[in-house]
């Protein structure tokens, strides 16, 4: 039977089609994984009644609840981020000038996969071919791995990581200066992590998200950096990205109020210049507008009682 060729017009069709049938399949499942959730958080209410009452009658709480973990789902949330934690501590003895970032994304999944028994959450998703972003000197977020990227002296590098252990991800980052770094290097990246600090020291249950927001601006701003508006931290939990978003710029008392049991990221990004950035050919990339230096710091927080617990710090820190 010889090949037959599809019209224009046809091919643009069939195209439409495939793309409604994908995002069918990906409400569907969404919705689902929410079922699931909610049935954990509401074990007294029948399969009926939690779709009657919370599905259909209740948007809001739905939302609410689903940024809630229980005990059990942050027991497993801890023991994800004390491995990705143990990631970060094997990268320390490992990350140097000479290396290249596609070296440290082969040793980071490695690890991952066969020393700790979990998996590299970051590979594959939204179609990433890494398990790791490398994002050096003037690169933002999402750098790629490259064989022919090799890191110098004096330069910068965020190594943004996640990994999924249970059925729940951590997700944290860390800047790593190579070698003998620039004054100027070295201040952005120390302020950058006290600015991320500055964040998470007001997450406590009755804080609001713009009280985050707020101190993270205020300590880059008066140190003479700007705050990347562009991209966000986020709830995580069975998914990478979750609600609600975090924004690292924002008015006290303002946004979400903050509850026991919900987990997020916090992860400002500074840049020595301006605050404008822009994407790469490759999808991935985001640089500095400018060209100037820019440094990221990242935890995965829970909300406590009586405070915060940072899920993916490091024994030493």
């Amino acid at each position: 039977m010889g090949i037959v060729k599809i019209t224009d017009q046809l091919h643009e069709q069939l195209r439409l089609a495939s793309a409604a049938m994908d995002r069918s399949i990906n409400a569907q499942a969404e919705f689902w994984i929410k079922i699931g959730l909610l049935a954990e958080l509401n074990p007294h209410l029948p399969y009926n009644e939690l779709i009657n009452k919370l599905l259909l009658d209740k948007p809001d709480l739905i939302r609410a609840q689903l940024m809630i973990k229980t005990a059990a789902q942050l027991a497993v949330m801890r023991e994800s981020g004390r491995l990705l934690a143990q990631v970060f501590s094997m990268l320390d003895g490992f990350v140097a000038a000479g290396r290249s970032t596609l070296e440290l994304d082969s040793a980071v999944e490695a690890f991952i996969r066969h020393e700790l028994k979990a998996r590299p959450a970051s590979l594959g998703q939204y179609d990433y071919p890494f398990s790791i972003n490398t994002s050096v000197n003037e690169v933002v977020c999402h750098g790629m791995p490259s064989a022919t990227q090799v890191l110098k002296d004096g330069d910068i590098v965020n190594i943004d990581i996640t990994l999924e252990k249970g059925g729940f991800i951590a997700d944290s980052s860390k800047m790593y200066m190579i070698g003998a770094v620039s004054p100027k290097a070295r201040r952005l990246v120390e302020m950058t992590f006290e600015a991320m600090w500055a964040g998470i020291r007001q997450v406590k249950p009755g804080a609001r998200l713009g009280d985050i927001g707020h101190a993270i601006q205020h300590h880059a701003q008066a140190n003479g950096y700007s705050v990347v508006r562009e991209y966000c931290g986020h709830g995580i939990g069975r998914q990478m990205h979750e609600d609600p978003q975090i924004l690292h710029f924002g008015r006290p008392g303002t946004g979400l109020e903050l509850r026991e049991g919900m987990v997020f990221t916090i992860e400002p990004m500074l840049n020595q210049g301006s605050a404008k950035v822009r994407s790469l050919k490759d999808g991935w990339t985001v640089v500095t507008k400018d060209n100037s230096l820019s440094a990221q710091w990242e935890h995965t927080v829970a909300v406590t009682a009586d405070g915060f617990e940072v899920l993916t710090l490091q024994p030493a820190s």
